[in-house]
């Protein structure tokens, strides 16, 4: 375990939740210094957990998916990846008191305006 090297790999639905939620702050609260913060702080959460990504247990285990999520905490949000072939694959950007009931569904119900429906 020592010594490896894992590449980042975001997807697509991420940035599009964290620019949602970045967006709701910013324009739904008019507070773009913390929308601005959201995003410097998941960033930066995402770097530190890039040099060693499996050290934390994993959150959940979806039966149709092989790898197992793990998870990130940044403020009141949670950022989920996977871990496969050296590669950390952040799917999820999501309000942790959204994800308390967490499917297997990416696509669940929430009253958040900025979530995934």
């Amino acid at each position: 375990m020592l010594g490896e090297k894992y590449t980042l790999d975001i997807r697509p639905t991420f940035i599009d939740e964290l620019d949602r939620a970045a967006t709701y702050i910013e324009q739904n609260l008019g507070n773009p210094v913390a929308a601005d913060k959201l995003v410097n702080d998941t960033y930066e959460a995402i770097d530190r957990a890039l040099a060693h990504p499996l050290v934390t247990a994993p959150r959940y285990r979806p039966p149709d998916v092989r790898q197992p999520y793990y998870a990130i905490q940044v403020g009141n949000y949670t950022v989920y990846y996977i871990v496969h072939d050296y590669v950390m694959e952040v799917r999820w950007f999501r309000y942790s008191k959204s994800t308390r009931d967490l499917s297997a569904n990416p696509a669940y119900d929430t009253a958040n305006p900025y979530m995934v429906e």
